[in-house]
């Protein structure tokens, strides 16, 4: 299953380009885009947007995983579904749908620094 670091490698070759050319792209230290390929880090909503405009390619495709079994489902995310139920799935996905991609990101973003922030008041 692809990660948004191996789909950030995967473009980054295709496009002949070495990590530091990328770094000075998006602004940011090759050992920085090191950690997002080996996914020891992960991105941000600016950076990801950085990153699409310097590999040329669609954020949604940087962040997108492969699907990887035959009924055409990720394996991940029916298991997410099963974890949190049809209704509020099919409810989370219908909006989701409705969001443009910059939107979706922003959303993402908020809920990311939700977390981040109750985890560091607790």
């Amino acid at each position: 299953m692809n990660t948004i670091g191996q789909n950030i490698k995967k473009y980054r070759e295709q496009r002949k380009m070495s990590q530091q050319e990328l770094a000075l792209k998006v602004r940011v230290g090759t050992a920085t885009i090191q950690k997002y390929e080996s996914g020891e880090q992960i991105p941000d909503t600016q950076t990801i947007l950085k990153l699409s405009t310097a590999l040329d390619v669609p954020a949604s495709e940087l962040m997108e995983q492969e699907v990887s079994n035959s009924s055409g489902l990720d394996p991940e995310i029916e298991y997410l579904i099963k974890e949190i139920g049809i209704k509020r799935a099919k409810l989370i996905l219908r909006k989701a749908k409705e969001f443009s991609e910059e939107d979706f990101l922003r959303v993402m973003q908020m809920l990311y620094e939700i977390k981040y922030n109750q985890s560091q008041t607790e």
